[in-house]
């Protein structure tokens, strides 16, 4: 067995109705103020009324920062974090989908007052030194799995996305309650839902940290995203299968986070910089041609993970390899996505700008069970045009 390190979250609450247990933490602590981070969908959908009441009943005063975007911008961020300074909170809670969760991270790293570093200074890996404000994570989506993962992604560029990666940026309380994900749109449940399997796998096939526990969590992750993405595109208001998609989301996100991912994910941060699609839908569009790329190198990984889905799936290597290839794309055209780049207004000439831009995602490539070059990632997007 490797030797590997494994970090998380330090408490994980979760259940239906479990946003209750906010109360004892607040009561535990002397807090002066909270801000919520979130997104102006989540106030006017009236999501956050809850976790209003909570801190109303427990005597917390609290300010809101409701303008988030997807994919942050770094001047999103600073606004967000000079906000935090000017009203003195003390506890962050980070409430939405997995850019305000991280979002959320970094106002708790560089709005603490004790705080020296600029953002400038803590892009990268293990780059954030010094404390941090106290951090809740409370995702109101399946799929980024953001609220166990020390890892913040900024948009840096007019298309260039930067990650802060540090055991600073884990929460010290994430909290998965199923009501805040019902109501969401079919299209945001599948691409959040294949997002979470995309972790899950690339989780299992980590070139550099694959290991015995990330591996563990992964299975666990895919087989619960497997069974309950369906049911929650048949029936969104089904809250048990909401939840089992909330705890695979985190069990995936608690993989990846310690085996990190790959290809799949370059290749999507592009698609996401140039026309501004959902993560969720970058990672969507590029996860069967990725999977086939892997496939000489993954595919003992692959014809593993077919098996632990299904246990009577029977063949060689190669055959069951296939079989899982099948088995996610058949989980792709059921999510309704589009999964063309035609259909989605991205040019053919573009297509080299995209497969050029993956290739600066080295911090994920490296991590790709097989090498990818910039012509392999031209063919891939070539593939999905």
């Amino acid at each position: 067995m490797n030797h590997f390190q494994f970090q998380t979250v330090a408490n994980i609450i979760s259940g239906l109705g479990s946003i209750q247990e906010l109360s004892n933490f607040i009561r535990q602590n002397n807090y002066k103020k909270a801000l919520i981070v979130t997104d102006a969908g989540m106030i006017q959908h009236s999501l956050h009324l809850p976790l209003l009441e909570i801190l109303e009943q427990n005597h917390l005063p609290y300010e809101i920062y409701s303008d988030v975007q997807a994919d942050p911008a770094e001047h999103i961020v600073l606004t967000a974090c000079e906000f935090a300074k000017q009203k003195h909170v003390d506890l962050v809670i980070g409430f939405g989908g997995g850019s305000s969760m991280d979002v959320a991270k970094l106002i708790a790293i560089l709005a603490n007052p004790n705080q020296t570093q600029s953002i400038q200074e803590i892009y990268g890996i293990n780059n954030v030194k010094g404390p941090r404000l106290p951090l809740i994570l409370i995702p109101t989506t399946a799929g980024t799995g953001s609220e166990v993962t020390p890892i913040s992604i900024v948009t840096t560029g007019e298309t260039t996305k930067t990650g802060i990666v540090s055991p600073m940026l884990y929460a010290d309380i994430a909290i998965l309650d199923a009501t805040f994900t019902m109501g969401l749109p079919a299209h945001i449940t599948a691409a959040t839902g294949i997002d979470a399997m995309v972790h899950a796998i690339e989780a299992y096939t980590s070139k550099i940290k694959k290991n015995f526990y990330a591996d563990m969590l992964a299975k666990q992750a895919l087989k619960l995203l497997n069974k309950n993405l369906k049911l929650v595109l048949q029936d969104g208001s089904n809250l048990e299968a909401r939840q089992n998609m909330l705890l695979g989301s985190m069990l995936a996100g608690q993989a990846f986070a310690n085996a990190p991912v790959g290809a799949v994910h370059a290749l999507a941060y592009p698609l996401g910089g140039h026309f501004h699609l959902s993560h969720g839908h970058t990672n969507a569009l590029v996860l069967l041609e990725v999977l086939k790329f892997n496939a000489p190198e993954a595919k003992q990984q692959y014809a593993e993970l077919m098996q632990w889905l299904n246990p009577y799936s029977q063949g060689s290597v190669d055959g069951l390899c296939d079989l899982f290839i099948d088995h996610m794309q058949s989980h792709l055209e059921q999510s309704g996505l589009t999964l063309k780049l035609r259909d989605l207004n991205v040019q053919e000439q573009q297509l080299e700008t995209l497969a050029q831009d993956a290739m600066l995602q080295s911090r994920l490539l490296q991590n790709n069970p097989r090498e990818l070059t910039q012509t392999d990632a031209l063919k891939i997007y070539q593939a999905i045009y």
